[in-house]
């Protein structure tokens, strides 16, 4: 046996209390079928496992999306953060799900201020009084991964301190292990789960929460904010006390302000909303076309607007990197969008790869110029507030499905951000158009990629790719001939579905051994009946009536599991 196939049955049998758990919750919700067609029953005693058939009340008033963001929900951190990834997905799970997975608050009750002070002073290495001029215990917010407390330094500086929850990093790592097991089940087992890419979504949730878990990778990417918007006076990244750092400790600078989304308290500031706007997008474009590193959670509790009119930004725990070409891409489509050339915008989502190598480009160019051009036509020239964006979101993701468009991790994030700062500028200012607004900033980077020193550098790459190609060509080409003389190259055929008819005559057959045994039992035990062998009871022999009893029991078992597939 393999060591990894050891360390896999000890990670399961390590955490056998948690998955019997998570079984049992989505058993609960009206999860049976899923559980039983990922062979997850196993994990549940005999006595649980009768209990598929069961018709609960929250199955009889509930959606299946609703039952899944309740399971999601009572599974804790883990599940919700995962909840939350993919309802910024719905390319992946559809907009119902993703609309539904919306609805869960990433709030959870306050761990003991007792525990926080010991983290932190364990964390590092010195006792609160050392630190702290004043330190609240009662937290003024509290997630699932950390809580935020105010305190006072003795220098005197007004700074928050973030503290991670005790052992949520195990909670979390033998979270993303099971969740890793049932991925690999379901697509052993429900081929058609393939579609929606299980273990792809788990990896991604694994990447992007083991990055909120890490303080110090959250505190650089703070200090690279900062560094990027140096002079650049209307907007504020907090000051990061990197003498106060650990893993699990961050102490940054408060910044004193009113959420972005407190009309109200803007407008008692006496603060022009609409210059508001525009300075919350020049921020964010800046980020997105020109730094090529941007804020990636701008929800309206992560952004203050001070009392000098500046953009406060805080939470640097979700953010997204952009390489040159991407950003370049990017600029082209939204100038593209902005022109309405909508044969431009197909060609750079092809250059996106956003659509998959083995379809006729011409025909799939035909079919999604059609459908762009009945679903962007009407949002020319109309502001924010004349514009439905759950309903365009809602078009914009079924035409990804139909066209099975591929949507990178870095390009989800940018769409989730811009369409949260749709939401804030249409509450800011009603005229407010993000695709006019991203224009000039597309304009920009596209002209200084077209820069006589931006063209030489990217002509001497190319020149130093070729001669690479032309050495490595006939090393190539000699490797493969000599792999053909040995017989060591080979065809490898994947017949598509065929996993699926092998499940299907698995199942068949097991059935029908499961039949042949029924019916043997019933066969032995009616011989036995005329018999004298035993003890009686009811006037029949004990043995005999056992096996008529247990034939009964396992013919209604099979009975059962034939109506439940749906397949009489």
């Amino acid at each position: 046996m393999a060591i990894t196939d050891l360390i896999k049955y000890w990670q399961t049998y390590k955490n056998l209390k948690r998955i019997r758990h998570i079984v049992n919750v989505f058993l609960r919700h009206g999860f049976g079928q899923f559980i039983e067609q990922a062979n997850l029953q196993r994990f549940l005693p005999l006595s649980k496992r009768l209990k598929f058939f069961r018709r609960w009340e929250s199955v009889e008033k509930h959606t299946i999306p609703e039952r899944l963001r309740m399971a999601f929900s009572e599974l804790g951190p883990s599940f919700i953060k995962l909840a939350q990834i993919l309802s910024s997905r719905p390319d992946l799970i559809t907009a119902e799900y993703a609309d539904e997975f919306k609805k869960l608050q990433d709030k959870v009750p306050p761990f003991p201020s007792e525990k926080a002070v010991q983290i932190i002073e364990s964390e590092l290495e010195l006792n609160l009084e050392d630190i702290f001029l004043d330190f609240q215990e009662i937290p003024v917010a509290a997630a699932s991964i950390a809580q935020v407390h105010h305190a006072t330094l003795c220098s005197g500086e007004k700074i928050i301190v973030k503290v991670q929850r005790p052992d949520i990093r195990q909670i979390i790592q033998d979270d993303i292990t099971i969740l890793g097991a049932i991925a690999r089940l379901m697509v052993k087992y429900i081929p058609e789960s393939k579609l929606f890419d299980p273990e792809g979504i788990v990896n991604e949730f694994s990447r992007a929460v083991r990055k909120e878990l890490d303080f110090i990778t959250e505190a650089k990417n703070a200090q690279r904010f900062k560094r990027n918007f140096t002079g650049i006076d209307e907007v504020c990244i907090p000051t990061v006390y990197s003498h106060l750092l650990s893993e699990k400790v961050l102490v940054m600078e408060r910044l004193e302000g009113v959420r972005i989304d407190n009309i109200p308290a803007i407008d008692a500031l006496g603060i022009d909303r609409r210059e508001l706007a525009q300075k919350g997008v020049n921020v964010y474009f800046k980020m997105i076309f020109e730094d090529g590193f941007f804020h990636a959670d701008p929800h309206p509790g992560n952004i203050f607007v001070l009392q000098d009119g500046r953009i406060g930004i805080m939470d640097f725990g979700i953010v997204g990197w952009l390489t040159p070409d991407l950003m370049e891409n990017i600029a082209r489509a939204f100038l593209a969008l902005y022109n309405r050339k909508f044969d431009d915008l197909i060609d750079q989502y092809i250059d996106l790869g956003l659509v998959s190598s083995d379809i006729d480009l011409e025909e799939f160019k035909r079919d999604l110029k059609a459908d762009l051009v009945e679903i962007l036509e009407p949002l020319y020239d109309a502001t924010i507030s004349e514009v439905n964006f759950p309903e365009y979101l809602d078009l914009m993701t079924h035409l990804v499905i139909k066209h099975g468009l591929k949507i990178p991790s870095e390009l989800t994030l940018i769409n989730k951000t811009i369409l949260i700062l749709d939401n804030i500028g249409r509450q800011l200012d009603p005229k407010f158009n993000a695709v006019t607004a991203a224009a000039p900033y597309a304009t920009k980077l596209i002209k200084k990629r077209f820069s006589p020193q931006n063209i030489f550098d990217r002509a001497r790459e190319s020149l130093t790719d070729m001669s690479r190609i032309l050495i490595d060509t006939p090393k190539q080409v000699n490797r493969l001939l000599r792999k053909s003389l040995r017989d060591e190259v080979g065809i490898h055929i994947n017949p598509i579905g065929m996993d699926k008819l092998i499940k299907d005559i698995d199942r068949s057959s097991n059935r029908l051994a499961f039949s042949i045994v029924v019916a043997a039992i019933i066969v032995g035990s009616s011989v036995l009946i005329h018999s004298d062998i035993g003890g009686r009871v009811l006037g029949m022999p004990v043995i005999g009536a056992a096996g008529f009893l247990v034939a009964f029991l396992l013919g209604i078992r099979l009975l059962i599991s034939i109506i439940k597939s749906g397949r009489l």
